[in-house]
């Protein structure tokens, strides 16, 4: 009898999603069709490929309602805002596919007289990629799309918790007419996920979530010469200058603590604000975060959903309560919110302050729908504290003044650095991060320098 693959709703603690997990002799076929299917796909004009992958991302579209319904019963986001995320995907997709024939193109290397010399980018060959479940189109579609315009094969793992967003991906690329064998979706658990990644034919795995897993991964590929790229997360900052809009960073900032009720990976979870605006803004934010509707993401007046599971949910409480015991404030009552009950993944939005960064709640990601605020006398203050995380995927400033804000980013050690907005992947540039927020790159040009090998031409054509 086979495993069975369980997702249990954080909307009511039903079994939404049940399915057998992948045998061994399961993963290897669809691994050797993979490399079977390599060899001529990586030959498809990329001409063909772009518009093969356009009908994919139509199938996406075209079933928009559908896909969200499904993601807000998969992971409790709410229904209001689950269509957003078909829509990030199709602007990430698009804009990968536009731009690979330049950035697939031979480099010419210059004339020489008597020579053609050029680099070419080739294909790895099989891409498995492992998707969490808080974004789980947008962070998979990083790396599919391109992998596959670069003329790879395609393996996909998606989160327990999101086995329906793999399905889609494998319907829509039937639907587009993709060859058998390019693109498969496979239910395994880690243990086969691992010996995957250890198996020959597997060239490249691209990872999406905990440190901790990230190191599983970089072991079980240690043993092969294939590269791996990883997005761990973050404890991602924002910094309010005197000088700043206290309105509008109000507004941004705990939008980006709290959408997907915290749970994103480049979502803000530790604010630092200079002293002459401190007040205001921490005024300002409670007074917002008592307009949250936190309650059953399927009805459309909510804007705040259960955390993914109930244990998250304890996570972040036990973050909270340690905080205030070494002295920190909880500015919200919980008991504001009718939804938030202990012992179920309904968790009210939080605020905390008179918080240092020997507290977890300002040194380990959260991943929920609560964050600390600390005053700050400078810039040099800021700074030394932003820079002060085991993490590095993104920072933000809040300021008036651009020139302060790209010299204040050029002493932040972080993948992505902005100015009067957060958590947000532009496609246009490189996503990446430092320290245990990973390696690697996916998004803009540079993606396919990660998904492919250079291949030098060194033809004499006069003798």
């Amino acid at each position: 009898m086979s495993q069975l693959l369980k997702c249990i709703s954080p909307v009511d603690g039903s079994v939404y999603v049940e399915r057998p997990l992948s045998s061994d002799g399961d993963i290897q076929k669809a691994l050797d069709k993979a490399v079977a299917a390599q060899k001529s796909w990586r030959k498809v004009p990329i001409s063909e490929k772009q518009a093969l992958l356009s009908k994919a991302v139509d199938y996406f579209v075209a079933n928009k309602d559908a896909i969200a319904e499904e993601i807000t019963w998969q992971i409790g986001r709410p229904i209001s805002q689950s269509p957003g995320e078909i829509g990030g995907f199709e602007e990430r997709a698009r804009y990968m596919i536009d731009i690979a024939p330049e950035s697939l193109a031979d480099q010419n290397v210059g004339d020489k007289e008597g020579f053609t010399r050029f680099i070419r980018k080739e294909a790895l060959g099989v891409v498995f990629v492992v998707a969490p479940w808080n974004f789980p189109l947008m962070t998979a579609v990083n790396c599919i799309v391109p992998a596959l315009l670069a003329g790879n094969t395609v393996l996909l793992k998606h989160a327990a918790q999101t086995p329906l967003c793999a399905e889609r991906f494998s319907e829509a690329f039937k639907a587009a007419g993709l060859p058998d064998g390019v693109f498969q979706h496979l239910h395994m658990g880690h243990d086969s996920a691992a010996k995957l990644i250890g198996s020959e034919g597997v060239d490249f795995v691209n990872f999406t979530g905990s440190v901790p897993a990230g190191h599983a991964i970089q072991k079980a590929a240690s043993g092969r010469f294939i590269a791996t790229g990883l997005e761990l997360g973050g404890k991602d900052p924002g910094y309010v200058r005197a000088d700043a809009n206290v309105a509008y960073a109000v507004e941004s900032l705990v939008d980006g603590a709290m959408f997907n009720s915290g749970q994103s990976c480049c979502g803000i979870e530790r604010i630092y604000v200079h002293e002459s605006v401190y007040d205001d803004f921490v005024s300002g934010a409670v007074d917002l975060l008592k307009q949250y509707k936190l309650g059953n993401p399927t009805d459309t007046n909510t804007n705040l959903g259960p955390v993914v599971k109930t244990s998250a949910a304890e996570f972040v409480r036990g973050q909270v309560a340690e905080a205030v015991k070494a002295g920190a404030e909880a500015l919200i009552d919980p008991g504001f919110f009718a939804a938030d009950k202990e012992g179920t993944p309904y968790l009210a939005p939080q605020l905390v302050v008179g918080v240092d960064h020997s507290m977890r709640v300002m040194n380990e990601e959260s991943f929920g729908p609560v964050v600390g605020v600390m005053k700050v006398s400078s810039d040099e203050e800021a700074i030394k504290l932003m820079n002060d995380s085991e993490f590095g995927l993104t920072a933000s400033i809040w300021t008036e003044d651009a020139d302060a804000a790209l010299a204040i980013g050029d002493d932040i050690n972080t993948g992505t650095w902005f100015m009067n907005r957060c958590d947000y992947l532009d496609p246009a540039l490189a996503w990446t991060g430092v320290k245990n927020s990973g390696r690697g790159c996916s998004l803009s040009k540079v993606a396919y320098e990660h998904l492919t090998r250079p291949k030098s031409f060194h033809l004499r054509t006069k003798i």
